[in-house]
């Protein structure tokens, strides 16, 4: 008796090349529901929620560091006017440039991932901070100052306990615009393999047509402008907590 015949396999169908050759228009599936948002991000949690804290991490440390550096810049220069436009001028010149020629130049000395993102992000993030730092200590009334100088406090004193926490208000509100600023760029620094949500967006949109195109970039896009409002609100319960009551707006 003869061999039954063999069933056709992948191998012997000619033209068969996958899913791909099923049927459908730009990737779909002919009787195959795409997956939905939630489902998306259902079968793949890991991959989500790893992003999701990298973003955090990534810009908790690029504005505590800008923060830093600002404050300490703008309580450095805020006197000299001099200073003031020179280091001014140098940082709004560094905002003009392009954030992804930014990204890219840091490549060759540091290489892909953290290093040329988190730098790239600092330097951007400057300007509003040391500007508003250097609004703040100049926005206060010179018989405040002379007050406090002739009741006996020493310069840092007075810097400490006057110029410090009347200028506050506007310094914080400095480093929310940058915290702001640093989430919109944050996402191209996908291209140079930092960390953070803009992987996702990037992927998607690179690979649009796709099944999971459109989730990927919406998880990108919707993660990153979500994680943007709560900080932006912490920002907001933080200013109020720390600004004297007669200060508050």
């Amino acid at each position: 008796m003869a061999d039954p015949t063999p069933e056709p396999t992948e191998e012997v169908i000619e033209g068969f090349n996958g899913l791909g050759d099923l049927g459908g228009v730009d990737g779909e599936i002919s009787g195959v529901d795409k997956p939905s948002l939630f489902d998306f991000i259902s079968g793949n949690q890991e991959k989500v929620i790893s992003a999701f804290v990298a973003q955090i991490e990534l810009v908790i440390v690029v504005v505590s560091l800008i923060s830093i550096i600002a404050i300490i810049t703008g309580l450095l220069i805020w006197k000299n006017s001099t200073l003031v436009e020179v280091v001014t001028s140098f940082w709004s010149i560094v905002f003009t440039i392009p954030s992804l020629a930014m990204f890219i130049f840091f490549i060759g000395p540091f290489g892909l991932g953290w290093k040329p993102a988190v730098i790239a992000l600092v330097l951007y993030g400057q300007l509003p901070v040391v500007r508003n730092t250097i609004v703040g200590l100049r926005s206060i009334e010179p018989a405040i100052l002379e007050s406090a100088m002739a009741m006996g406090m020493k310069p840092l004193t007075v810097l400490r306990k006057i110029h410090f926490p009347l200028a506050w208000p506007i310094i914080i509100v400095g480093i929310r615009v940058s915290c702001m600023l640093t989430f919109g760029i944050s996402a191209i620094a996908a291209y140079v393999g930092g960390p953070g949500l803009g992987d996702l967006l990037f992927s998607g949109l690179a690979q649009l047509g796709s099944f999971n195109a459109m989730n990927q970039t919406l998880v990108g896009a919707v993660g990153i402008t979500i994680l943007a409002l709560i900080f932006d609100a912490f920002f907001v319960i933080v200013r109020r907590i720390t600004t004297p009551r007669g200060l508050r707006v």
